[in-house]
C-alpha cells in the first residue's frame, strides 16, 4: 500500500516499518513453524513464493502490512535487513465489498522473546490509530481461531466485541467501531508516537 510504503511509526516499545524484500528471508523462516501457520491460517510457501507474495502485498492498495521491530533488540548496523529486531507483523485488509472504510486487522508476534511484553497491544493500537487518521477507517474486524485464547483476550481488552462464530473455520469474529471515546483512549495511550521516513530509519 502506498500509504505506508516509506513510513515508520515509532512507539514506546516498538517500531512499525513497511514489509520490504529485505525482511522476507526471516519472515519465511517464521512461517515454517506449524504453530504460526495454524495461528494465522496460512499455508507454507517456498522462499520464492514468499518474495512474490511480499511484492504483491506491497503493491496492493487493499492490504497494509507493517513489520514489528522490537526496540529491546536494536538492529545490528551490519544487518541492513533489521532481522535482529524483527518480532512479527500487523496487517489490515480492506476486503468489504460494501464499505471501503471497514478493515480486517490481524497481528502475529512470531518471536518468543518478544511475547508477553505488551508489543502486540501497542502494535494494534498504533495500527488502529494510523488506520483511522490516515486511511479513514470506521470499523475493524478481527477473525481469531477459537483456540487462540491469548489473541481472544488481547482483542477483548482493546474493546473488540464478539459478533459471530464460524463453525466451518472455527473462528470467533469480533468488531470494533471507531468512536470519539476510542480516539481519546488511543491518544492517551500513545503519547510518544513518532512518524519517520523508512529510508532515514
Amino acid at each position: 500500500m502506498r500509504a505506508n510504503a516509506n513510513l515508520v511509526i515509532e512507539g514506546r516499545l516498538l517500531k512499525l516499518v513497511p514489509y520490504r524484500e529485505e525482511h522476507v528471508p526471516k519472515y519465511h523462516r517464521w512461517m515454517q513453524s506449524e504453530e504460526l501457520l495454524e495461528a494465522t491460517a496460512s499455508e507454507p510457501l517456498s522462499l520464492q513464493e514468499e518474495f512474490a507474495m511480499q511484492k504483491s502485498w506491497f503493491e496492493d492498495e487493499k492490504k497494509c502490512t507493517f513489520i514489528i521491530l522490537d526496540k529491546a533488540f536494536p538492529s545490528d548496523e551490519k544487518l541492513p535487513d533489521q532481522s535482529a529486531a524483527m518480532a512479527g507483523d500487523v496487517n489490515l485488509f480492506f476486503n468489504d465489498p460494501d464499505d471501503s472504510t471497514v478493515a480486517e486487522i490481524e497481528i502475529m508476534v512470531a518471536e518468543e522473546r518478544s511475547r508477553r511484553k505488551g508489543l502486540a497491544s501497542e502494535a494494534l493500537r498504533i495500527m488502529i490509530h494510523f488506520a483511522v487518521k490516515e486511511l479513514n477507517c470506521s470499523k475493524f474486524v478481527a477473525k481469531i481461531g477459537d483456540t487462540n485464547h491469548a489473541s481472544l483476550s488481547l482483542f477483548k481488552r482493546l474493546g473488540f466485541h464478539e459478533v459471530s462464530y464460524s463453525k466451518v473455520f472455527k473462528e470467533v469474529h469480533k468488531e470494533l467501531y471507531v468512536t470519539n471515546e476510542l480516539l481519546e483512549s488511543l491518544d492517551s495511550k500513545l503519547p510518544e508516537l513518532e512518524y519517520k521516513e523508512y529510508e532515514s530509519l
